[in-house]
């Protein structure tokens, strides 16, 4: 690779340069290589997004590339700065760039207005050239109604934005986004990926993102994809899309389940990825697949029709080309096989009417009815501030009800909830289980906890490790798990006492495409043996494995049914296909119209 001129005169000149780079840390004694000789160009003015799994070394090399770290080996050019010479000239890059981490540090207890303030003072921004930036910026994201407002009470999303304006305050030339759209909702996310694009339309600013949301790959100019501490592809999405050109397929079977489907097409030779997608399976295949006689005699009468692909498709059969024959995003969970309670296939394990949770004055929640019927999938949605985890909170006991009937496993949650408890899994939204305790500590705490003892204990603490592939990490600190890791531990933690309905809060929030399949793999199986699921999420994709879904806003119900018929509600001739965030956005615009004009 060609030398960079050390200087940002040359309008076409890349905003970062990564010349066989190494980083490595020491973590307990033992050496992680982060990045192993990455070499690459990020071209100026245009989205760039950098995509790969947990551990793929993103997060190292968006610190290197602000100076926040120093390579072991190699060289790094920003805006045209040597930033790894001894002259410190990472300093001068500084006011240069805009750095938002996965975790930005806003000041809950200061206002909209004190955080923005405070960044201008740490950035050196004149008093005087303030006001006019400010204006244009909470414009931008919606925020010029709450600059009074306590950054703590913002939601979300809300969040996110101030976080991403206050990066912004100082006009910078290139900007590096670590996920920033972890945990927000559609409608934020749709605006947070608006105010990107106004910065290199209207700005001209260039701007690397990292994500683990492989559509917003679709919205980059370009990506780089990282596998294992190494870049593995750099070019326009469609590139990597056109890869797997007449290799994606729709399967639906008659009389099937189709998470019986997906299960059965996962284990097929040539098949890459099957995952559920509204009432069918979506397949990504070897070039040479055909679907052996002996699955179709299994299946029975099956329906398969050529989709279009996306950039999911070609970067799981990248990945699948290097890792080979291994199964990635597979489950390994093995179950205790209960016997099918066929004669209450269409049993009410939960049921909600009129249910509604009042803050003082306030109405969070207000009068919904529901009901979610044994063994399925039902999913929770709305925007940040919807009510949904007031509702979900209210469903596990862990908020009292105000108003209203809210019945699970045939217990009154608001007379007997501690009743109810013995029979419910709960996973929260962050990791909550112990940092500073092990992995195995953790296990024999929680298994504790759901009166598990002796024997049966340790049948139970030995199913987690075997199942979710714990046992490298059994003696290492929960706090120190890969993301993916403490996700398949808080799952089995939930499952210790093998639970008749499992309540899920957001429990792929921020993992990777893989992780993400792994862990639906898990439920799905659960489902299939007659576990109740009900989950919240912000991921629209995800909600396709749902059966079921629930869309709330403002603390009521928009509209209920499966995944199919909620995308029919935003049919029209412009959209004939609309996806299930195309119609999650268009009822909540329905929604704000009708607020407005009444």
């Amino acid at each position: 690779m060609e030398t960079v001129s050390s200087t940002t005169s040359n309008a076409n000149a890349p905003v970062l340069v990564f010349e066989d780079v190494y980083k490595s840390f020491l973590l307990k004694q033992k050496k992680i290589h982060a990045l192993k000789g990455v070499t690459f160009q990020v071209k100026p003015g245009i989205v760039t997004g950098l995509i790969g799994l947990d551990g793929a070394g993103k997060t190292t090399l968006m610190r290197l590339a602000t100076g926040l770290l120093i390579p072991d080996k190699g060289k790094i050019e920003t805006l045209g700065v040597n930033i790894t010479s001894d002259n410190n000239d990472s300093i001068i890059i500084q006011s240069k760039i805009g750095y938002m981490p996965q975790r930005f540090g806003l000041y809950e207890d200061l206002t909209v207005q004190e955080n923005m303030d405070l960044f201008a003072d740490l950035q050196g921004i004149p008093v005087s050239h303030r006001r006019q930036r400010y204006d244009s910026l909470l414009h931008m994201a919606g925020l010029k109604p709450f600059t009074s407002r306590l950054a703590g009470r913002l939601s979300g999303g809300m969040k996110q934005k101030l976080g991403l304006i206050c990066t912004l305050v100082s006009r910078p030339e290139f900007l590096l986004l670590d996920e920033p759209t972890v945990g927000v909702d559609p409608v934020s996310r749709r605006e947070l990926w608006q105010i990107i694009y106004h910065l290199v339309d209207e700005e001209k600013a260039s701007v690397l993102i990292s994500t683990s949301y492989l559509d917003e790959a679709e919205r980059c100019a370009e990506v780089l994809l990282m596998h294992k501490g190494k870049i593995i592809g750099q070019d326009k999405p469609s590139y990597f899309t056109n890869q797997v050109q007449g290799r994606t397929f729709l399967v639906k079977a008659t009389g099937m389940s189709k998470r019986n489907l997906q299960q059965i097409l996962h284990k097929v030779p040539g098949v890459i990825d099957a995952i559920i997608f509204g009432s069918g399976v979506r397949l990504v295949t070897e070039s040479d697949f055909s679907l052996p006689d002996a699955v179709k005699n299994k299946v029975g009468e099956l329906h398969i029709e050529p989709i279009a692909p996306r950039f999911e498709d070609g970067f799981m059969a990248l990945l699948k080309s290097i890792e080979g024959e291994k199964r990635l995003g597979t489950s390994s969970l093995k179950l205790t096989k209960k016997k099918k309670d066929t004669d209450h296939s269409d049993k009410k394990v939960i049921v909600v009417k009129n249910l509604s949770r009042k803050f003082g004055d306030f109405y969070a929640v207000k009068n919904i009815s529901f009901y979610v019927k044994k063994a399925e999938v039902f999913g929770l949605l709305g925007a940040n501030g919807a009510g949904k985890t007031t509702t979900f909170r209210m469903l596990c006991g862990l908020l009292p009800v105000s108003e209203g009937i809210a019945e699970v496993a045939g217990t009154d949650m608001r007379t007997a909830p501690s009743e109810a408890r013995s029979k419910i899994g709960y996973m929260a939204q962050r990791f909550s289980l112990y940092g500073n305790l092990t992995v195995m500590q953790n296990l024999k705490f929680f298994s504790t906890a759901y009166g598990l003892a002796g024997k049966r204990r340790k049948e139970r603490v030995k199913w987690a490790i075997d199942s979710f592939a714990l046992g490298p990490y059994v003696d290492q600190n929960s706090e120190d798990l890969p993301l993916g890791f403490k996700q398949r531990l808080a799952l089995a933690a939930a499952l210790m006492h093998e639970p008749e309905i499992l309540f899920l809060d957001e429990p792929t929030s921020g993992v990777d495409p893989f992780a993400r399949r792994e862990f639906w793999d898990h439920i799905n199986q659960l489902a299939e043996n007659g576990v109740t699921i009900l989950v919240t999420t912000h991921f629209m994709e995800e909600a396709e494995f749902c059966d079921r879904i629930v869309i709330m806003a403002n603390g009521q119900i928009l509209t209920i049914g499966s995944p199919e018929e909620i995308k029919a509600q935003a049919r029209t001739k412009d959209l004939p296909e609309p996806t299930l965030e195309d119609a999650f956005i268009a009822l909540l615009e329905k929604r704000t119209e009708i607020a407005e004009a009444a």
